[in-house]
C-alpha cells in the first residue's frame, strides 16, 4: 500500500439551488426593532467559581500511594486539627480495592501451588 495519499476532485462544481422560499417567510414582519424595544442579555455579573478557594492557608494538598489499594490517594488536610478534609477516593473504595487485591493475590498463590505440586 502506497503511504502517499491525495484526493483530486473529479468533474467541475455544482452550485448547490437554494430552496424556494415560502409565501409565510414573503410575508413576515421585520425583525428589526428600535432600541427603547429591544431586549439585551443582562450582565452576569461576577462569574461562578468552580474550584474551591483556600481557606486562608489553613489547608494542603497531600499525595499518598496506598500499597495495599494500588491507588493514588489525593487528599486535602487541614493545617491547624491534621484531619482529613477531602479524600479521593474515598475509604470505603480503597478497603474494596484493597480487598480484591488480597483475593486476587490468593488466587494467584494457591495457582502458583498447583503449577509447583505438578512439576
Amino acid at each position: 500500500m502506497s503511504s502517499d495519499f491525495s484526493i483530486k476532485p473529479v468533474g467541475t462544481p455544482v452550485a448547490t439551488p437554494l430552496p424556494p422560499v415560502s409565501p409565510a417567510a414573503e410575508q413576515a414582519v421585520a425583525t428589526d426593532l428600535p432600541a427603547p424595544q429591544s431586549v439585551a442579555a443582562a450582565d452576569a455579573g461576577p462569574h461562578a467559581r468552580n474550584d474551591t478557594q483556600n481557606s486562608g492557608g489553613h489547608t494542603s494538598n497531600h499525595v499518598i500511594l496506598d500499597r495495599d489499594a494500588g491507588s493514588v490517594v489525593y487528599q486535602v488536610v487541614d493545617n491547624r486539627t491534621s484531619l482529613v478534609v477531602k479524600q479521593f477516593p474515598d475509604q470505603g473504595m480503597l478497603r474494596r480495592r484493597a480487598y480484591a487485591r488480597a483475593l486476587e493475590q490468593a488466587r494467584e498463590d494457591v495457582h502458583a501451588l498447583r503449577i509447583d505440586r505438578q512439576i
